[in-house]
C-alpha cells in the first residue's frame, strides 16, 4: 500500500512540476530570443539581475527536477535486475545533482561576480 501511496505522489509531482515550468519556459525561450539583440556585457548584466538569477535558479532547480522524476520512472520500469536498477537511479541522482549544482554556481558566479 506505500508504494501505491509513493505512485501516487511521484505522479503527482510529474504532473504539478509540468505545470509549473510551462510559465518558466516560456519567460525562458522569450529571454533567450531578447538575447541575441544584446552584446555580452549587456547579456552578462541582465543574467547579474537579482530577479532574472533568482528566476534562473528556480528554473534549473525545477527543470531537473521534473527530469529526476522522469528519468526515475523508466529506469524503474524497464531495468528489471534490482542492483542494476539500483545503481542506475544512484549514479542518475548523483549526475543530475552535479550539474544542478554547477548550474546553480555558473548562474551565482555571473550574478554575484558583476
Amino acid at each position: 500500500m506505500e508504494y501505491i501511496k509513493g505512485g501516487k505522489h511521484h505522479w503527482l509531482m510529474q504532473r504539478i512540476t509540468a505545470i509549473v515550468l510551462v510559465p518558466f519556459i516560456l519567460w525562458f525561450v522569450i529571454s533567450v530570443v531578447s538575447l541575441t539583440k544584446m552584446d555580452y556585457a549587456s547579456a552578462r548584466d541582465w543574467i547579474g539581475s537579482t530577479s532574472v538569477a533568482i528566476t534562473l535558479i528556480s528554473l534549473i532547480i525545477l527543470s531537473f527536477y521534473h527530469a529526476q522524476l522522469g528519468l526515475q520512472v523508466i529506469v524503474e520500469d524497464y531495468v528489471h535486475t534490482k542492483s542494476a536498477r539500483l545503481a542506475i537511479l544512484v549514479l542518475m541522482k548523483c549526475a543530475l545533482i552535479f550539474v544542478v549544482i554547477s548550474a546553480i554556481f555558473a548562474v551565482l558566479k555571473i550574478a554575484l561576480g558583476r
